[in-house]
């Protein structure tokens, strides 16, 4: 006897049951087009993760429930599993439903609820505390839900006076960041090494605000080893025939309109996690377009390539706006990038309404047209032409500011912080450069012209201005703040590392002054283990 299993990773988007059902609803042909006997679905799916405080919301869990009932009404022959919120009481569960002969057969809820990074699962569920094992196909199957399998001792524990599985399935919301994979392919190697049966795997894809679901589902062997993945960063189905004590065969490598297999180094990773979940955020929340400042330096340049990538060059819209500060190089390579792209562009010069600002500011005793007010002046200009552009065409302003930059606060509140993504907000800048550089390599051409990578990096806010004026080398900062934000290392420590003392405090006295910058900036993508916002949740008020 046997089991043909499939691991379904769709993107589900959170609230949007009915929607996230019919999804789900299909791939019901095609796996029994395969002959599945057990159609499996990710953690969450039926109303997205992470729901947040729309689990407070009774109707919301109640209608959860009643889709899923209603699903399994349409299973067939097959037996579906699919996550859900379940409520129970006063209680709510991160749930999965096993599904066969027309109701609900088992109910499994998560027992190990994740409460750091960007998980709060204690704020809204209750922890389970019942295994479940069931046979299916003379199989021993062992349901779990995500976190649940991060310790196999704990599971070993939790499985005590079952009998032993032959397969372990694990429903997943893991969202992306760089090393997350090699993370999770330990994980679940460690599981079915422990116990000697093969296990697999199921992820969501897709973006969810900050949050990349990347995908990647697997079949792990006995030994630990990868039989087959998923699709990075696309939806996908992948079958495979289980028998007790043997390895997983596999029946397809699956349906995504990508070969999945591939393996993506990190900085493949970043691009289409970038481009996925910008994507995901412009068209979930009810935009077909962007704009977008092109300045003719690296980082809107970057944006703007993912723009395109993300909705097509049709819906990208790119507007350059010089001051008398612009150099000819700057303004020219804007244009030349939009040529490439093949975007709508537009120029819309700020001289006159800066010299307009600046007589009016200029009643008031103390103003000046030389200092840092007057710099950001030009800033906060073109954050507003964009936002009113926004506003007349109905395009999302997308910012580009990196994080390299929002970490110290090199940016300028409401200027060009103003808008409603900010895509690269994450990524630092020293990866920004490898991006741009990945960029032509990829497409085979010079898409981001090379005189833009080439060019020392500029606000152009005064005359002769670069960023190394106020900010150090970015290897330098780059590698401070990684050790100051990512991996929490206090001055001293970072000191005996041998960075110069004076540099380390001033870095952290700007990381630590600008927090209420980055409160008020727009949500961006995570793709470092500890982004702003969600991972990392810093007081504003603080003298520690």
């Amino acid at each position: 006897m046997g089991l043909r299993v499939a691991l379904v990773q769709f993107n589900a988007s959170v609230g949007d049951i009915t929607g996230n059902i019919a999804a789900m609803r299909g791939f019901f042909a095609n796996a029994e087009d395969l002959g599945v006997d057990l159609l499996v679905f990710p953690e969450m799916c039926v109303c997205g993760y992470p729901p947040e405080d729309l689990l407070h919301k009774e109707h919301f869990l109640e209608y959860s429930t009643e889709s899923v009932r209603k699903l399994a009404k349409e299973t067939g022959k097959m037996t579906v599993v699919a996550g859900f919120a379940e409520r129970d009481g006063d209680k709510c569960y991160n749930s999965l439903a096993v599904m066969q002969g027309g109701k609900i057969e088992h109910v499994y809820r998560k027992c190990v609820l994740p409460n750091y990074g960007v998980f709060d699962e204690k704020r809204y569920f209750s922890a389970g505390n019942a295994p479940l094992v069931a046979e299916y196909g003379g199989i021993n199957v062992a349901f779990t839900i995500c976190e649940d399998i991060w310790d196999a001792q704990w599971l070993g524990e939790f499985l005590v006076g079952n009998s032993g599985p032959d397969l372990i399935l694990n429903l997943s919301a893991s969202p992306f960041h760089l090393g997350k994979v090699a993370q999770r392919r330990e994980v679940v190697g460690n599981c079915t090494r422990n116990f000697g049966c093969p296990a697999g795997y199921c992820n969501l894809v897709g973006g969810q605000d900050e949050l990349v679901f990347d995908g990647r589902s697997m079949f792990v062997g006995t030994d630990g080893e990868i039989i087959c993945q998923g699709a990075a960063f696309e939806k996908d189905m992948i079958v495979a025939d289980i028998s007790a004590g043997k390895t997983p065969e596999i029946v397809n490598a699956g349906i995504a309109e990508k070969p999945g297999h591939l393996e993506l180094g990190p900085v493949a990773e970043v691009y289409e996690a970038l481009v996925l979940g910008s994507r995901d955020y412009v068209i979930k929340n009810g935009f077909k377009k962007v704009i977008i400042g092109l300045s003719g330096g690296i980082d809107s340049t970057l944006v703007a390539v993912i723009a395109v990538a993300a909705l097509g060059r049709e819906n990208v819209i790119g507007v350059t706006m010089p001051s008398k500060f612009n150099s000819a190089g700057t303004i020219g390579d804007a244009g030349l990038l939009a040529e490439n792209l093949g975007i709508e562009f537009h120029t819309i010069p700020i001289s006159e309404c800066l010299t307009s600002f600046d007589q009016t500011l200029g009643v008031v005793e103390g103003w000046s047209d030389t200092g840092i007010a007057f710099e950001n002046l030009q800033a906060r200009i073109r954050g507003t032409l964009l936002m009113s552009l926004s506003n007349q065409l109905g395009c999302m302003v997308l910012t580009c500011g990196n994080k390299s930059e929002t970490a110290v606060g090199y940016s300028t509140l409401y200027g060009d912080t103003a808008g409603g993504f900010a895509v690269i907000k994450d990524v630092p800048k020293t990866m920004v450069y490898r991006l741009c550089e990945y960029i032509n390599e990829k497409f085979g051409r010079e898409v981001v012209p090379v005189s833009v990578i080439e060019r020392p990096p500029s606000a152009e806010l005064k005359e002769g201005q670069a960023d190394s004026d106020s900010l150090p080398d970015y290897d330098l900062l780059d590698a401070i703040l990684k050790g100051y934000i990512e991996d929490d290392k206090s001055i001293d420590k970072l000191i005996e590392e041998g960075h110069d003392a004076g540099l380390v405090k001033k870095v952290v006295r700007l990381v630590d002054r600008n927090e209420y910058k980055r409160r008020q900036s727009p949500p961006g993508i995570k793709i470092t283990p500890k982004a702003f916002g969600r991972d990392r949740r810093m007081p504003i008020t603080n003298k520690y």
